[in-house]
């Protein structure tokens, strides 16, 4: 049997733990205060009753005083219980909000490493930090308003057919008129652009964050937001959907709402003018005033009660969107972990007919791919781009899972291993290394949050910082990225390799780590290397030929497969493509601007 899908609002109150009956109070509540809120109209209608009843001689009405006290601790009363509901309802909203975040959070710590690779920071944020806050309105307020006001709908149900049911109907046929309004703009097609929007919104949050992180080439080659095509685009997109969501789909029906919310009482006069003839023949003239007095004042909150029915349905529809984004991040894949983990001996690597084929693909980044790293060699994938180099290395610290085949380290599978223990087997330098905006000590340090200051010295030495260290105000205490302190790319990648020696794992995995270092920290990089690949079994990628010409074993990677592998003469005496590359590699490097 199909399980029944929750709603919206099941979901949000499942976030809320134990602080969901909370919103159930602060609902009950939002009612109470709806009815204490309706009563001062009742005080008003007694007022003039009493008044009319004793024209002209307004003296004799007695009770007017103690009318005006009740509809004051009436109106007090409304408020002050109105209150607590939104004190209730907020302490829910706050939790609730502070939980999806929590867990989504949670979960995205589960989740495989190359998943924020395809997944924008950007994105990611605005799919949980700004989606909270709009689950955040819903039931701080919006939920609170509509109990509050199906509350005060019942009570004007029953009171504007008590006095005179013909002027309490043409009360409400504005009401009529602005739910279907309301119903019109909110309903059907119109709900789907407005996900339209929101997801338009999200593309944008995206894009933004790319922009912001390439506006140091921009600024190189002098161009314009227009040369950042796909946040113009984006842009653009966005304002489409907003003003096909505002302009087309709500100008009609919010005019007419307004229209009728705001002029509910122009749908009373009509019917009291055809009234007030039959009262005055009967001789019931002074009741018919009092009750159209009443309606006349009752009319007046209806639009009060209309809007917040509106915002109320606005915020379920942003709600529902929200969720959405949110269960986008919930349905991260994660890393499955054994519940009998085995502990790797030794620090080999054996690809065993690997293939692997990112989501939404439709050509395996690897195809059947098999080669072994003994523990203690230097092995070399190199090949032309989009060869599959990067997606091999990243499948051994289970970055992704391996379609079908196998990675192991230490002879056991890498999806058997513990991923803390995995971790702790593997370092990495990346071509694009990030630093912390904190100190450099803590930099290195998150490598080994329990290593002392001087192994952290020890480190920063093998890596050759030390004239960046000199030159820092405080030293290792210097916080990076703060008073004009910025390290250059080099300088970063350095700090980078201390974090990895200091970790001290026996496996490394190098991606083009010095692609971007200029001449002098190259050589300085080179000089940490040896630091950090001692008696470790390392695995570089490179496009640099140079750097791979001493590794024992060299293995080229090309459209997903091993094209072949050897040490660097065999390669270059087979007359294969690494040979070629070779060549290519040596005519580049030897490459000069002469003089006519």
């Amino acid at each position: 049997m199909k399980e029944k899908k929750k709603s919206d609002l099941a979901v949000l109150l499942d976030y809320a733990g134990s602080y969901k009956g909370l919103t159930f109070l602060g609902m009950a509540l939002s009612a109470v205060a709806m009815i204490l809120g309706m009563l001062p109209y009742i005080c008003i209608w007694l007022v003039v009753r009493d008044l009319v009843a004793v024209a002209p001689d307004w003296t004799q009405a007695e009770g007017i005083a103690r009318y005006g006290w009740m509809a004051f601790i009436f109106a007090v009363a409304g408020i002050a219980v109105y209150f607590v509901a939104l004190m209730c309802t907020h302490l829910a909203a706050f939790r609730t909000a502070a939980n999806i975040r929590k867990k989504g959070m949670e979960h995205l710590m589960k989740a495989p490493l190359g998943f924020f690779d395809s997944n924008a920071s950007g994105l990611l944020r605005n799919r949980l930090d700004g989606a909270t806050a709009d689950t955040e309105t819903l039931l701080a307020h919006n939920m609170a308003d509509i109990v509050g006001t199906v509350a005060m709908f019942i009570g004007m149900l029953v009171l504007m057919f008590v006095f005179d049911w013909r002027m309490g109907a043409s009360c409400l046929l504005a009401a009529v008129v602005s739910i279907l309004a309301m119903f019109t703009m909110m309903g059907g097609k119109n709900a789907k652009l407005m996900a339209e929007y929101q997801a338009a919104q999200d593309v944008m949050s995206k894009a933004g964050t790319e922009y912001v992180r390439g506006i140091p080439v921009v600024k190189v080659f002098q161009q314009t937001v227009y040369s950042f095509k796909a946040f113009k685009d984006a842009i653009e997109d966005y304002s489409v959907k907003a003003e096909k969501y505002t302009d087309g789909a709500c100008r009609l029906p919010q005019s007419v709402n307004l229209t009728f919310t705001e002029g509910a009482f122009i749908f009373l006069v009509p019917v009291a003018l055809f009234l007030a003839p039959g009262a005055y023949t009967s001789g019931n003239f002074a009741e018919f005033v009092t009750d159209f007095a009443f309606y006349a004042v009752f009319s007046a909150i209806i639009s009060t009660a209309l809007a917040k029915i509106m915002f109320a349905t606005s915020g379920m529809m942003l709600a529902s969107t929200a969720i959405k984004r949110i269960d986008e991040v919930m349905n991260a894949p994660i890393l499955t972990i054994t519940n009998d983990p085995k502990t790797p001996e030794g620090n080999g690597v054996e690809f065993k007919d690997v293939s692997f084929t990112y989501d939404g693909a439709d050509v395996p980044a690897l195809d059947h791919v098999t080669f072994s790293v003994k523990p203690g060699q230097t092995v070399a994938l190199v090949g032309p781009s989009g060869g599959g180099k990067t997606t091999a290395a990243s499948l051994i610290p289970r970055f992704w899972d391996v379609t079908s085949g196998s990675v192991e380290v230490g002879g056991v599978d890498v999806r058997q291993t513990d991923p803390h223990v995995l971790m702790d087997q593997v370092a990495f330098v990346f071509q694009n290394n990030r630093l912390f905006k904190t100190s450099v000590l803590e930099n290195v340090r998150a490598a080994r949050p329990d290593a002392t200051r001087e192994e952290v010295m020890a480190a920063l030495s093998a890596a050759q910082c030390e004239d960046i260290i000199k030159k820092l105000p405080n030293g290792i205490d210097t916080v990076i990225g703060t008073e004009g302190t910025y390290l250059s790319g080099g300088e970063q990648q350095r700090v980078a390799l201390a974090r990895a020696i200091l970790k001290g794992a026996p496996i490394v995995v190098l991606d083009e780590a010095t692609a971007f270092a200029d001449p002098e920290n190259e050589a300085l990089i080179q000089k940490a290397f040896a630091a950090l690949t001692k008696e470790r079994t390392v695995i570089m990628i490179a496009h640099r030929l140079s750097t791979v010409v001493g590794s024992d074993n060299i293995i080229v990677m090309d459209d997903g497969r091993v094209a072949e592998q050897g040490t660097h003469e065999e390669l270059v005496a087979a007359n294969g493509l690494y040979a070629r590359m070779w060549k290519d590699y040596n005519q580049a490097a030897l490459w000069r601007i002469r003089t006519a």
